[in-house]
């Protein structure tokens, strides 16, 4: 779509809207409550808990010195995600029905196959880290734990209305802030965190190099991509804008609203990156426990050297965010296949209206839950994940671009 197009659309939709006042359907003002539903959701799902295992094994190995890594990766993050929600606005539809609408099928399928990939891998690991979270709290088996998790996840997303998931993800959403509370509790060295914080550190050498590319493969995970732009289609049908045709275009104030909504999650996600750093830097690495491999075990041993409180609140986190992350995963995978295949795909939608949609979000999380099973590595796994999703963030970013254009 070119700028011309764009113009003439939002024109049209602003049309549209006009002659619809006073209409019961009107468009809802979007303030602060939209903020917290949107961009802090989606800031939040890319604090998942492989992303807290890898921010905590950074902050473990070096300590402060990598907490410079949350400021450069700030725009990058911003632009990605805004990207795919203004695509998602001026089109009206998600990103892989516009790569099906405009791209051949050796950039669709692939890509299709990496995003399913990377997403149903990461949910397992997520799946996985809540568990052993959970575990430090109840003395369950974590098979049992897994299982019942991911039915609840589920039964969510099949039985629950729209506005009640978004509610209820941006209250997780908000638990993160646990880790400011966790950092400010293991009472860090102020010039360390200056030093750390405003000097970039480099050291040249094999395990040092992998970690910040770790860090801008977690921040800038593919799933953000698709969510984003899918759940702005899903803002649209709420507001009544049912066909594909009516979302088309987007005006001047929505793109600017949008903005704030990106800021807000972007940023709320970078300052919760920063402390989970500060927290595990601060304590772990100055003890000397440099090895961390999963984020529940960075928080059972952050217990007894920055206290019970801590622990408990890098604990908490990783459950909430989990809770979150995973149907983002889950629901995103079934979004991307059944824009592909042409299925209808709305959680808007009831389940006997989008069978094939909330059969597949069952499917990709029992997948997850299998894979938990098998005694996988995590750790290993997501590696693999990241490099699928790699290659497949590339295709995932061409109509952004050309949208843009």
């Amino acid at each position: 779509m070119n700028r011309i197009e764009c113009q003439q659309r939002m024109s049209e939709k602003a049309e549209t809207e006009g002659r619809s006042a006073g209409n019961s359907q009107q468009p809802p003002k979007r303030g602060l409550a939209r903020t917290l539903g949107l961009g802090i959701v989606t800031g939040a799902a890319d604090d998942d808990c492989s992303a807290i295992g890898t921010y905590a094994s950074a902050g473990a190995q070096f300590g402060t010195s990598l907490l410079w890594t949350a400021p450069v990766t700030f725009p990058m993050m911003f632009a990605v995600v805004y990207l795919s929600s203004k695509l998602g606005q001026v089109t009206g539809r998600g990103l892989f029905e516009v790569i099906r609408h405009n791209y051949p099928k050796w950039i669709l399928w692939p890509a299709l196959i990496g995003v399913l990939i990377g997403n149903t891998i990461e949910a397992a690991a997520d799946l996985g880290g809540m568990a052993a979270a959970i575990n430090l709290f109840l003395s369950i088996p974590i098979p049992l734990i897994v299982l019942c998790v991911a039915a609840a996840i589920v039964a969510l997303q099949v039985w629950g209305s729209y506005d009640m998931i978004r509610n209820i993800f941006r209250w997780l959403a908000l638990v993160l802030f646990a880790y400011v509370a966790a950092a400010l509790l293991a009472r860090p060295d102020p010039w360390e965190i200056v030093r750390g914080t405003f000097i970039p550190t480099i050291q040249f050498s094999k395990e040092f190099l992998s970690i910040p590319v770790a860090i801008i493969g977690t921040t800038l995970s593919a799933y953000l991509y698709t969510w984003q732009s899918n759940v702005e289609v899903e803002e649209e049908i709420e507001q009544g804008r049912t066909s594909a045709k009516q979302r088309e275009g987007a005006t001047e104030g929505e793109l600017r609203r949008s903005q704030t909504d990106i800021v807000a999650g972007m940023l709320f996600s970078n300052i919760i990156m920063y402390f989970i750093v500060l927290s595990t830097g601060a304590t772990l690495h100055k003890a000397g426990q440099t090895n961390i491999e999963t984020a529940a075990q960075a928080a059972e041993v952050l217990r007894p050297l920055a206290g019970d409180a801590a622990g408990i609140l890098f604990t908490l986190g990783i459950i909430a965010v989990g809770f979150l992350a995973v149907p983002i995963m889950t629901a995103g995978a079934a979004y991307d296949a059944c824009q592909v295949l042409g299925w209808r795909a709305s959680l808007h939608a009831r389940p006997a209206k989008a069978k094939k949609f909330y059969a597949l979000i069952a499917i990709f999380t029992a997948i997850a839950v299998a894979l938990n099973f098998l005694g996988f590595n995590p750790m290993k796994a997501l590696v693999y994940s990241g490099i699928v999703q790699g290659f497949s963030t590339p295709p995932l970013l061409l109509p952004d671009h050309a949208h843009d254009q």
